[in-house]
């Protein structure tokens, strides 16, 4: 990672009695891809308008290159962005959409058919400057926006839930495209999404956001695999939350019951009685039936009992929703396998669920969160 590029520090962004950004710290690099994750409404657009300054800050400070952009007016700022619409002009054939901005910025002549010719290269449609943008597809049309946006050589681009509008598999590509495109480019990426699955596949830091804060920054795997609260837990992937209770704590770690059944887990960070979740991803569970648990008797200790209600085949992975004894569903997950007993488990079937000694992750308590996500 490079040094740090943009710094955002206690901003905050208010609309008469509503506080939509509440105090957002924020440092990014020079050549990072951020993304800022959340569901809707909570601030992740109206922080990309700050820095866009299509919006003014209620308070805090937005610097890009220890320079103060509060100060700069939004045409004048080093910053582009692409909107989920796009907002090509209809009427303009490609290459005069993206000669749009270096014109109004007094770009002429070779150097402006130049500057155009590198952008339209660059995202790979140097072929469809005298098109307009109803002759394209939408993932070209979406590569015409960014290309504008290039085509200015801004400090950083942001981008605002631009692959929405797309189909599946269209979409799929062009997270692959966008990734690739800003490594060459080099550019500083923050990019608006509420797509748990989006954002970690193309980001290398994850900012997710609820009402107005931040919960946790950090690289895709540590926001998947060491989530900091119950919310982030819930809200990336699919997650199975467990209410438990700490029991003690002894030189090996902590004497945890969840379910009736007493484990001792490696977290240190709780004191006896205090109410947790353990967070377990549906591909951490493994489901066995009475016969199976049997052959595997170290497991017996650990294995919780459980009832199946559904039985989900996804083609490449098999998803099973049990009813723990003690009421909690929750979500096991397989990779398919012709062989796997999982595809044989017949709904209201007992079996017995486990995973790995020492695989839980604790959370603090939160009576939102128990059960599947």
């Amino acid at each position: 990672m490079g040094e740090t590029l943009l710094s955002i520090q206690g901003l905050s962004k208010a609309f008469g009695d509503c506080r939509v950004l509440d105090a957002v710290d924020i440092d990014v690099a020079s050549g990072e891809f951020l993304t800022l994750l959340g569901p809707s409404g909570c601030g992740k657009t109206t922080l990309l308008r700050l820095i866009a300054g299509l919006e003014a800050p209620s308070a805090g400070s937005i610097t890009l290159a220890d320079e103060d952009l509060v100060r700069i007016p939004a045409e004048r700022r080093p910053v582009n962005t692409v909107f989920q619409s796009y907002a090509l002009f209809p009427h303009l054939t490609v290459f005069d959409n993206v000669a749009f901005g270096p014109h109004l910025h007094g770009v002429r002549g070779d150097e402006l058919r130049q500057a155009v010719a590198e952008a339209l290269a660059t995202v790979g449609l140097a072929e469809f400057a005298n098109r307009k943008p109803a002759q394209l597809s939408g993932g070209q049309q979406q590569r015409v926006a960014i290309a504008r946006a290039v085509v200015n050589k801004p400090r950083v681009l942001l981008l605002d839930e631009p692959l929405s509008a797309l189909d599946y598999k269209l979409r799929k590509r062009m997270q692959v495209e966008l990734k690739q495109l800003q490594r060459r480019l080099g550019i500083t990426f923050i990019f608006v999404t509420h797509d748990q699955e989006e954002a970690l596949s193309m980001s290398d830091r994850v900012a997710v956001m609820n009402e107005g804060r931040i919960e946790q920054l950090d690289t895709p795997r540590r926001i998947y695999e060491e989530p900091a609260s119950v919310f982030v837990a819930r809200f990336v992937g699919e997650t199975n939350l467990l209410p438990a209770t700490v029991k003690g704590r002894d030189e090996g770690g902590l004497l945890l019951e969840v379910e009736g059944i007493e484990l001792k887990v490696r977290p240190p960070r709780f004191d006896p009685d205090d109410k947790v979740h353990v967070m377990l991803r549906p591909e951490d569970l493994d489901v066995w039936s009475r016969e199976e648990l049997e052959r595997h008797p170290e497991l017996k200790a650990r294995a919780i009992a459980a009832r199946v209600e559904e039985v989900i085949y996804k083609g490449s992975t098999v998803d099973l929703l049990v009813r723990l004894s003690g009421g909690d569903r929750v979500a096991a997950s397989a990779f398919f396998d012709e062989e796997d007993p999982t595809l044989d488990y017949k709904r209201d079937e007992e079996v017995f669920v486990t995973w790995p000694k020492d695989w839980e992750v604790l959370l603090p308590w939160d009576s939102g969160g128990a059960g599947a996500g």
